[in-house]
């Protein structure tokens, strides 16, 4: 199936229905008065969080829904019946923005989760609701109010607990098959991964974690080049980072020129996001001669003056990568148990998630409005290009 992982649908509800304008006339009840019923009211429109979901590609070829509208009213004080409710299933993990404001209406984290996108109109009065004392025949009625309409961009954002970031061939899909059951595509190629792959990792009998790889970035990723700008949103939801490193790219390259390329890239896309607990790993040990690799370690920590954790490892003959996942899922716990037990450290972890997702929002917005503005330049050139005269001149002689 195709991944997407964004896309704007419109929704409207369901219209409320009408009063009903309606007098009681039976035999032997003379002047029987007034009894139109209510009309129903309309359906609303909800989004629901479903686990067996994981791309939101139905919704880009169907962008539109509406729900159903209330019934009206009839005699005999009969309400109308109310619209059905709309539900749709998006993937666990979508974010829901109003389209024409920019507010963040709701993030659909859990599965299960519910959020009200649009309300159904309100139902109309019948006639009955308007008689008086001075007032008998009331022809008095109220139409059933419009059921709201949103246009809206849904975001998903996968779950995981770590996520792989580095340039194209730095070994991270090699890394993500290594430690879990995914099989993502590997090839000496850039860009071989086009879509975030997550697998779940498995530490010897503890609970497992899930982890996502996401496409490499490049230089200029933040302004749009290459893929990985676009799935980084993809990284906001990771409790912890880990950035993998080529250490004999095969463009001969200095891995600590990668380093700072790729962090560099991550700060201009997000500062928050860029200040989430990373770790260095260090991939492809096996090409360094044993006796070389200490030191090719202290020589790449020195030059980009890393503080955090350090790991040399091998993901294609899987060594180093058992204490890797083993020390991940000790610090994921670490982190779980710090928040449940310190709320100082649990409101700093929630005001961050908040920062990063204000931060990437805006950030995807910028470059949205960036693509339909060349997009319309392009279209405008095209049209004068159209209008040119393109053929020869021709002379009408008489």
């Amino acid at each position: 199936m195709k991944f997407i992982d964004e896309s704007t649908i419109y929704v409207h509800a369901g219209d409320g229905g009408n009063g009903c304008l309606s007098f009681r006339r039976e035999k032997y009840i003379p002047r029987g008065g007034p009894d139109g019923g209510d009309g129903g009211d309309g359906g609303d429109v909800w989004l629901v969080a479903d686990q067996g979901l994981n791309t939101l590609v139905d919704y880009r070829y169907q962008p539109r829904y509406r729900a159903e509208r209330g019934m009206d009213g009839s005699g005999r004080q009969k309400t109308g019946r109310s619209g059905a409710d709309l539900e749709l299933k998006v993937p666990v993990g979508t974010a829901v923005i109003d389209e024409d404001t920019g507010e963040l209406l709701g993030d659909l984290a859990r599965p299960g989760e519910r959020l009200l996108v649009a309300a159904g109109g309100r139902r109309g009065l019948g006639n009955i609701h308007f008689k008086s004392s001075t007032n008998r025949t009331p022809r008095r009625t109220t139409p059933g109010t419009p059921g709201e309409t949103r246009t809206l961009r849904l975001q998903l954002r996968v779950l995981a607990d770590v996520g792989l970031l580095g340039r194209p061939n730095a070994g991270k899909s090699t890394l993500l098959s290594a430690v879990s059951a995914a099989h993502p595509k590997v090839a000496d190629y850039p860009f071989t991964t086009l879509v975030p792959q997550l697998g779940v990792v498995d530490v010897g009998g503890q609970s497992g974690f899930v982890m996502a790889d996401i496409p490499g970035l490049i230089a200029g990723a933040a302004e749009g080049a290459g893929l990985g700008v676009r799935f980084l949103k993809h990284l906001t939801r990771c409790r912890l980072l880990m950035q993998v490193v080529d250490l004999l790219p095969a463009d001969t390259s200095d891995p600590v020129e990668a380093i700072r390329e790729v962090s560099a890239e991550l700060e201009a896309f997000s500062p928050a996001l860029a200040s989430r607990e990373r770790w260095l790993v260090l991939n492809k040990a096996d090409l360094l001669p044993e006796d070389a690799r200490d030191a090719e370690r202290d020589r790449i920590v020195s030059a980009v003056g890393w503080s955090g954790p350090v790991y040399m490892i091998s993901g294609y003959t899987g060594e180093g990568t058992e204490a890797l996942v083993g020390d991940a899922r000790a610090r994921l716990d670490a982190l779980e148990r710090e928040s449940a037990d310190n709320p100082a450290f649990a409101e700093a972890e929630e005001l961050l998630r908040t920062r990063v997702d204000q931060e990437v929002r805006e950030r995807l917005e910028a470059q949205r409005r960036a693509r339909q503005a060349e997009r319309a330049e392009q279209k405008h050139a095209q049209n004068d290009d159209d209008s040119g005269d393109d053929g020869p001149d021709v002379f009408y002689v008489p």
